[in-house]
């Protein structure tokens, strides 16, 4: 697989947490808009939004949009018992599926074909708070359109958690 990198799950407050290469170096970093938004920016080095995440409102899907503003694709929870499951609907480059079994913080994102692309997963010790490790090997989807996907993953099992529904088809 290609190189890991690493970005911390910011979302019980407002601000920016950095995304590191697997030597510790800064790549980019990810800015929460604000506690209550439910969204993302995804940064480079220099701070040029890169990619975006959300909900639109009333909507249980995530949006991920480019740099030119464009909805590139949409994230939804799919209905699986004993696992978790997601289709992310790249407009350009078709549907991937993402599994994890029911009680694991490991991910895996496959292709159209079913051929692995990415997997990610929780970790700690990397930071002092817990953090992803992404790990892709696609050459059609860029780091930070996968970011923006892992943190709507995030994003929607948070909403799930907060809501208590253990999962189901969303919208």
């Amino acid at each position: 697989m290609g190189e890991s990198i690493y970005f911390t799950d910011n979302f019980f407050s407002a601000g920016t947490t950095e995304i590191f290469n697997g030597d510790q170096e800064k790549i980019g970093s990810i800015d929460l808009k604000s506690a209550f938004s439910s969204s993302v920016d995804i940064l480079d080095v220099q701070g040029n939004i890169v990619a975006k995440g959300s909900f639109r409102f009333l909507s249980r899907g995530w949006n991920v949009i480019d740099y030119c503003e464009q909805e590139i694709g949409k994230l939804k929870q799919r209905f699986a018992f004993f696992a978790k499951k997601f289709v992310y609907h790249s407009y350009h480059h078709g549907e991937y599926e993402i599994k994890s079994e029911a009680f694991s913080k490991e991910f895996d994102i496959f292709d159209q074909n079913g051929n692995p692309v990415a997997a990610f997963r929780k970790v700690s010790g990397f930071f002092q708070s817990p953090a992803y490790e992404l790990n892709s090997q696609s050459t059609k989807l860029s780091k930070e359109e996968l970011i923006a996907v892992v943190m709507g993953v995030n994003m929607i099992m948070k909403r799930n958690n907060s809501t208590g529904t253990a999962g189901g088809a969303g919208s």
